[in-house]
């Protein structure tokens, strides 16, 4: 069995960096076990209607603008498995969850620069998955506690975004690894909520953890709600643990959490 994680993926700069986030990374892709496939829902594939890719071989998408040309010529070639795309519909179907299959798109930043620290060679086959923000959490968690078999076929379900994302109060020229209050504040809270599984009050974040308005804006909630997808898979373990936590711009959080 394979836990789940989430896994922030920061800035599009972290692709060409090497720094402390970037390290754990690399070596938490040697240290865990081999899986047969990932199933990676990104922050950055937004859909009304829960989507499944069933594709070959993936492009690359640059989904920014205004960053040095090297990340432009970065490929990520990863292919998918038809077999397992297969397999999610069949349990989103006995699960009762709407589905889409998608053939065409390739992996967004927010999967491939995750992917490449993980598995730089790019071998492991991948199914991309869309999240939908305007989903309750509860729903959200539930659509990843439909795929809780997978973890235990060794299959590795990845949540990306990050806990603390809001690029209207990030400090591009606050890069000396010290935290905004406010942005710690938010994930102590989670913290504290996610070692006790209480998910009533995770699910209630938007009311009940301090600053969440802040860390999780409304209009950029879509980077936070992987964390629920990735949590349900673990619903049947129930238990979560920091692996990393650290900071850039003052409150762009770099966390890995595991589930299960």
């Amino acid at each position: 069995m394979i836990p789940s994680f989430f896994i922030a993926h920061g800035a599009p700069l972290l692709a060409i960096e090497d720094n402390e986030y970037t390290q754990f990374l690399t070596s938490l892709g040697r240290t865990l076990p081999r899986p047969k496939a990932i199933v990676l829902f990104s922050a950055h594939w937004v859909s009304g209607v829960q989507n499944v890719s069933k594709v070959d071989e993936y492009e690359t998408i640059y989904d920014f603008g205004g960053f040095p040309d090297a990340l432009y010529q970065i490929k990520y070639p990863a292919k998918g498995n038809e077999k397992i795309s297969n397999e999610i519909e069949e349990l989103f179907t006995k699960n009762g969850i709407s589905y889409e299959v998608e053939t065409s798109r390739g992996l967004d930043h927010g999967a491939w620069v995750v992917l490449r620290k993980l598995y730089p060679d790019a071998d492991i086959p991948v199914i991309s998955m869309s999240v939908n923000p305007n989903l309750t959490p509860e729903d959200q968690y539930k659509i990843g506690k439909s795929l809780s078999v997978l973890s235990e076929n060794d299959i590795l379900v990845i949540g990306s975004g990050g806990t603390v994302h809001n690029l209207r109060a990030v400090n591009f020229g606050k890069d000396n690894g010290q935290s905004d209050d406010w942005a710690l504040d938010f994930d102590e809270w989670l913290a504290q909520h996610l070692e006790n599984w209480d998910v009533e009050s995770l699910f209630n974040y938007e009311s009940l953890a301090p600053t969440a308005k802040l860390a999780v804006p409304p209009y950029g909630n879509e980077h936070f709600v992987p964390f629920f997808y990735a949590m349900g898979v673990a619903d049947n373990k129930r238990n979560a643990t920091l692996l990393h936590r650290s900071y850039r711009y003052g409150n762009l959080s770099h966390s890995v959490w595991q589930f299960g």
